[in-house]
Order: structure tokens, then sequence, then C-alpha cells
């Protein structure tokens, strides 16, 4: 748990876990006043487009905020840090983080630690298969946008996270060691919707593009769907191509 009204910052990636974690949050009287996404001077996220978390910000109504990093990236994460600190108030920051990735310990408690930033990890340690759960009872719709063919093939790039996705991922870990979550990087996540989303988000038009482990989603259009009773109005979002 963390004090009530913190002055914290949501690290933002665009997928189920942050979206998730924004909730968690919330419900537990921290107030975030900012979305924050750490990324290289030249962003080119696969899996979590830049111009898609944008779009979510503004769904949200919350400021997005881009901060910069490059190697050496301890110094560079913790100044960033600093920054959100020192410029902006923020005393706490709050991440998806389910678990250890490969046994390390968890990057940005290590580096807030250095730096005295409180860390709010309100999905640490929970169960997989309940937290898939939770996330579509609680009204989230989200989309695989990349998958790793070591574990998933291209059809999963695109399809929405439900019932019957959740059901199929099962059945995988059973056989492999895939993480139900995506931990290790077998998948990732675009959230459309969720219950402080504003609007929804429609993406309209997408190719599959493929690397030598990783299908990705490459979306052309997207736009911006009003909630009922005005679901019949919507705006053509700022992403062609």
């Amino acid at each position: 748990m963390v004090a009530p009204m913190q002055n914290a910052a949501m690290l933002w990636t665009g997928g189920k876990d942050s979206s998730m974690a924004l909730y968690e949050a919330d419900q537990n009287g921290c107030c975030i006043s900012c979305l924050v996404t750490f990324a290289p001077p030249q962003p080119d996220f696969l899996a979590h487009p830049m111009s898609f978390i944008k779009m979510q910000a503004q769904a949200l109504a919350l400021p997005h905020y881009i901060l910069p990093i490059s190697a050496p990236f301890e110094k560079s994460y913790e100044a960033s840090l600093c920054r959100l600190r020192d410029e902006m108030g923020i005393n706490c920051v709050v991440t998806g983080d389910i678990a250890e990735v490969d046994g390390n310990p968890n990057w940005i408690r290590e580096r807030s630690r250095s730096v005295g930033m409180n860390v709010h990890t309100p999905l640490w340690g929970r169960d997989r298969n309940a937290l898939l759960r939770q996330l579509l009872d609680r009204g989230f719709k989200a989309r695989f946008s990349c998958v790793n063919r070591r574990w998933l093939n291209e059809s999963w790039v695109g399809r929405e996270l439900d019932d019957s996705a959740i059901a199929e991922l099962c059945a995988i870990c059973e056989q492999t060691d895939l993480d139900m979550c995506g931990e290790e990087g077998e998948y990732h996540t675009l959230v459309v919707d969720g219950p402080q989303f504003t609007r929804s988000i429609d993406i309209r038009s997408y190719s599959k593009c493929a690397t030598d482990s990783l299908v990705y989603m490459n979306i052309h259009e997207l736009e911006f769907v009003a909630p009922a009773p005005d679901a019949g109005a919507t705006d053509v979002a700022s992403l062609r191509g």
C-alpha cells in the first residue's frame, strides 16, 4: 500500500500491466498526476507505438511525459527519476511489474532506491491467471500487439485478449515455459479501453510485420470512439500511414 494522496507518476507502456496497475494504484488511494515513458532519443517501440500511447493519455485525461534515456542506463534512469522528483514534485512511481525477470532485481526499484523515490508495484507477486481474469472483469479491453514466435504464432497479433485467448494461453503454459502474463517477453498488448478511459481507441487498420523472432502490429489508422450514449460519434485519429 502507498500513503494516500502521494504525488505519483505512472510508468507507462500502454500495455495491460501498466493499465491494470494504474487502476489498482488509484483504488489504493494513490494520486496519479501523470504518465511517464522512459525512451531513447528516437523511440521506435514495436510493441507499444508512441502514437498509440499519446492517444491513451488523451483518453485517460492525464499528461504524458517522455523522459529520454541513454547509456550508461543506470545513471540515465536515475537522472530522469531525479527530474521527476525535483522539477515535478513526484515522490512515488507506480509500475506494472509483476515479478523479477530472469532472476534480476527489479530495475526501477533499484534505480529509485538510489535517489530516494518511493515505488508502488500493486501487481507484484499476483497469480497470473487471476490477473488476466480480473483484467477482463474490470472492463479492460486489450489487443495483442507483438508476440515472440518461440511461443505464439502470427495469428495472435491483433487478436483481442479475451476468455478464449486466456484459455489458450493456459493450455500453452501447461506444455511450455510460457509466462501467462508475458513477463519474459512472450507477448505484449495495447489497451484500447478500460474503466478509466473517457473514450475507447479503435485500431482501424494495421499490417503484420516480422523480425527474426517477433511478429508485431504495424498500425496504420487509429480512431477515438465516443462512449455511450454518443456511441455513433467518432473522432478520426491523427495516425494514418
